[in-house]
């Protein structure tokens, strides 16, 4: 069946936080004030320099050597920094190359963009001081105009890495957000699979000469698929097979509402149940089940959700069993001689309209026989060739495990079969389920 959408109740958190990130991102960057640092041993170079920064909007910082050029930036942490090639103490490409250190040591995502001044021009000098870290070079004396187009160039990209630096964090912050939202959901849902677990209490269960045995497999933390099974009497019980439609928390739900509908536990609350003068208690026939759980399915408003089921009462006197199959996979005989077949015409699945007649069928057990009703999870497995295994192919796969006497020890045989033959790497994205009735200790 089709898979549901995210849990809408925690995707709700989902949604607030990619709103969120994506309104930060967008979001201009802030003005700020840029700092630049001018180091030049020369004090008339140092104050004409800086003199045209703070002329185009710069704040200004002076050191008048390498040394004290260091320890300014160490404090301020400016982003733009003009630096003389020959100074006392550092030199020019040395006190790249200790900026660059310190940015290293920096998680911030922070940058430096450095401008060395020099009146050399040999290649060697040039690659020096680009391995020291320098970004442009400008040759002395120095050119206004020229000046501030190597400044402009350098403020795009301390621009675009501000941004960039920006949207990083927002990103990170967010995605924090959403591990926590997922956090939570995957919390949830593990206990929203130790509730569903709950539902069936029982994996195997013996009424007199007949026993039962459950197999539930969702493919996620919770399922769509139910099994179950009950007495109202010494010579009645009843068992069965649901498929609701989708998949995880909203399949689940229902699932819920279905078991409590037949609860093998408050026999009262049981819809299959019918008592009589407060003491007598019998079994309803299969398609009047069927027409109690469409009615109260159609009338929830709002409720698109719907569901197939294979609901078997077994007479346990005489091995008598009648079924309805409401849009379910047909159940299959296992005699305990001769070939397996599969027993039913199918029917429209419960909910989807509010007026329906079900099919009931019979089919007559012997000791050794058994009947098995399972999920379209079984039928539906894909093949390595992508080809689904269809009816066919189950009984295929039934015939090699009919064998195996015990019925939990079939039941898992037949699901561990279908792993194996599914592609390497491929998860069923259905769930699994089966109740198999055996007649005969």
């Amino acid at each position: 069946m089709t898979h549901s959408p995210f849990p809408a109740s925690n995707g709700q958190d989902h949604a607030n936080a990619l709103a969120e990130i994506t309104s930060k991102v967008s979001a201009p960057v802030p003005e700020h004030q840029r700092v630049a640092l001018v180091a030049e041993d020369s004090n008339l170079q140092r104050r004409i320099l800086s003199s045209y920064l703070r002329n185009w909007g710069y704040k200004v910082l002076e050191a008048e050597d390498g040394n004290q050029a260091l320890e300014i930036y160490k404090q301020e942490k400016p982003e733009l920094v003009i630096s003389d090639w020959l100074m006392p103490g550092l030199t020019g490409p040395e006190l790249c190359a200790s900026l660059r250190e310190d940015l290293k040591d920096q998680d911030d995502g922070s940058y430096c963009y450095i401008i060395l001044l020099t009146s050399k021009q040999e290649k060697d000098a040039v690659a020096e001081g680009l391995g020291a870290g320098a970004d442009d070079f400008l040759m002395k004396p120095v050119n206004p105009p020229e000046l501030k187009a190597r400044i402009s160039a350098g403020t795009r990209l301390l621009d675009m890495q501000r941004e960039l630096t920006r949207k990083t964090e927002v990103i990170s912050e967010t995605l924090e957000r959403l591990q926590e939202a997922y956090d939570k959901i995957d919390s949830d849902l593990a206990q929203a699979r130790t509730i569903q677990n709950a539902l069936v209490p029982e994996a195997h269960r013996q009424f007199g000469d007949f026993k039962v045995d459950l197999l539930l497999r969702p493919c996620g933390h919770v399922g769509g698929d139910l099994v179950g099974m009950f007495s109202a009497n010494d010579y009645q019980m009843a068992f069965y097979n649901i498929d609701v439609s989708g998949h995880g928390i909203t399949s689940a739900m229902m699932t819920a509402r279905l078991a409590g509908y037949l609860n093998p536990s408050y026999l009262e609350q049981n819809v299959a149940i019918e008592t009589r003068f407060s003491q007598f208690s019998r079994l309803l026939d299969p398609v009047e089940v069927a027409g109690i759980l469409n009615a109260r399915l159609s009338a929830y408003v709002g409720i698109s959700e719907y569901f197939t089921m294979a609901y078997a009462v077994v007479d346990l006197k005489r091995g008598h069993v009648r079924f309805v199959q409401a849009g379910h996979p047909p159940p299959l005989v296992l005699p305990r001689t001769g070939e397996a077949h599969f027993v039913g015409d199918g029917g429209l699945p419960i909910g989807l309209l509010p007026q329906v007649d079900f099919d009931q069928y019979e089919v007559c057990l012997s000791p050794g026989d058994r009947l098995l009703l399972y999920s379209d999870g079984f039928t539906e497995a894909v093949r390595p060739d992508g080809s689904m295994l269809e009816n066919e192919g189950f009984l295929e796969i039934v015939t090699e495990c009919r064998h195996l006497t015990d019925g939990q020890e079939l039941l898992d045989a037949l699901h561990g079969k279908l792993r194996q033959i599914m592609p390497e790497g491929h998860e069923s994205d259905d769930d699994m389920s089966a109740a198999l009735l055996s007649f005969g200790r």
